[in-house]
């Protein structure tokens, strides 16, 4: 899902940039002002745990790849916003020293492995979940959780990859991502309806279920069941 130099054009990269300051910016102010000494470590953790899974990258059709982020459980456990922190600084780390996702594209995809998945892990899981504590029901919240969050932000990667020849084309030539819409979408979403989101949500399940029986009051999204 890490889009690569040459892939997106100033004209998308730029503002993208732009919106993943504004949230890492609030982002770290949050974590300074709320997160607990006792998450500190958890921060850390999370992001190496993020960092590992993604280097997991499978090919598949449409010249992209596919992979878990680990996005989601972050967000559920830590909160959303430590999330954002957590999970960037996986992708950057990948950037710089692994060429796993183009410098210029970081805040794509910051945006959209950092922003995209965490907050739209929250609100399935509050959807879901109800005013349900425990039981069947947040153990589905938290599968959907990880599998609609990995599925949306494929979908919004798509998005912006597949407008390229749309607005950055030469005599009808694309100067960027050569695969439009009809391409990129099917290629992005299929493959992680049907694979990466399941693992999404699996990995997403298991974890929230050891966190919720062996630290439950730390959790996030647990504490806000209780609200």
């Amino acid at each position: 899902m890490h889009i690569p130099d040459g892939y997106l054009s100033p004209q998308t990269y730029v503002p993208l940039y732009a919106v993943f300051a504004g949230f890492i910016a609030v982002a770290l102010k949050k974590v300074r002002q709320n997160l607990s000494a006792k998450n500190v470590p958890y921060l850390g953790m999370a992001a190496a745990f993020s960092f590992l899974i993604m280097m997991f990258n499978v090919p598949i059709p449409g010249a992209t790849t596919g992979h878990a982020v680990g996005a989601a459980i972050v967000a559920l456990v830590l909160g959303p916003w430590p999330a954002v922190v957590a999970v960037s600084v996986a992708l950057i780390i990948q950037a710089f020293l692994f060429g796993d996702g183009g410098i210029t594209a970081i805040g794509a995809n910051c945006f959209n492995m950092a922003v995209v998945m965490p907050f739209t892990a929250i609100l399935v899981f509050r959807l879901v979940r109800g005013k349900a504590a425990a039981g069947w029901r947040v153990s589905l919240a938290a599968f959907l959780s990880g599998y609609l969050s990995l599925v949306v932000a494929a979908v919004v990667t798509a998005i912006e990859f597949g407008i390229q020849p749309l607005i950055a084309s030469a005599d009808g030539k694309p100067l960027y991502a050569p695969y439009g819409l009809e391409i990129a979408v099917p290629a992005m979403a299929i493959e992680h309806m049907l694979l990466f989101g399941v693992i999404e949500g699996l990995v997403t399940m298991l974890v929230l279920m050891y966190f919720a029986r062996n630290d439950r009051d730390g959790v996030y999204a647990l504490q806000e069941a209780k609200r």
